[in-house]
């Protein structure tokens, strides 16, 4: 991944993953999701990457829906 990517979120819950994408989404940000949890146990984590000069409104995005 080239260096205008970073790192937004990260987590082990598929469905989280899935959630704070929509909320990018929704926001006309264009997340990348990268899952590096093997398959077969379902352990490792799941992180979000957005382009840098969207990282502070995404982290914003996230942490107002966090604290509802």
């Amino acid at each position: 991944m080239e260096n205008d990517w970073v790192s937004v979120y990260c987590t082990n819950k598929p469905y989280e993953a899935e959630l704070v994408k929509g909320l990018l989404e929704n926001a006309d940000i264009e997340p990348i999701v990268m899952n590096k949890q093997d398959s077969s146990y379902m352990f490792g984590e799941i992180e979000i990457f957005v382009q840098a000069q969207q990282a502070e409104q995404s982290l914003n995005i996230i942490k107002s829906h966090n604290n509802e």
